[in-house]
């Protein structure tokens, strides 16, 4: 029988993703009634010019009184290495795990500025 199941992201890669997310850490920098601005610090990662974060997420939140409004999340990466096209399941996996601590369940719409790796998705309960 032939294997029809067929693994997207290699060991090295998901062992590189592991280490990523068990050691991501954020801080919140800015708060005010609508939006929030967290800096990310990953392991391996950080921005070339200060040394510091590896990027930034901030979360707008539309307050209407209506559940059925989406969080604007936009996640900015610094580090140019995140950029790189055989680093795109890393930063997917990087953003899926920050979606899931910073804004949890509530339907978002997502914004990832990461040079070639930049895209946008949806996420709905």
């Amino acid at each position: 029988m032939d294997k029809k199941i067929v693994d997207l992201v290699s060991t090295e890669m998901k062992g590189k993703i592991d280490e990523e997310i068990v050691n991501m850490t954020f801080t919140k920098n800015f708060r005010s009634a609508t939006a929030e601005e967290w800096y990310i610090f990953l392991k391996n990662y950080k921005d070339p010019k200060t040394g510091g974060a590896a990027g930034k997420a901030i979360i707008h939140y539309d307050l209407q009184g209506n559940r059925d409004i989406f969080i604007n999340t936009t996640i900015i990466m610094d580090d140019p290495m995140l950029y790189k096209n055989e680093w795109q399941p890393l930063l997917y996996a990087i953003c899926d795990e920050l979606i899931n601590r910073l804004v949890g369940y509530a339907n978002t719409l997502l914004a990832v500025h990461a040079g070639e790796n930049s895209y946008e998705a949806e996420y709905v309960r």
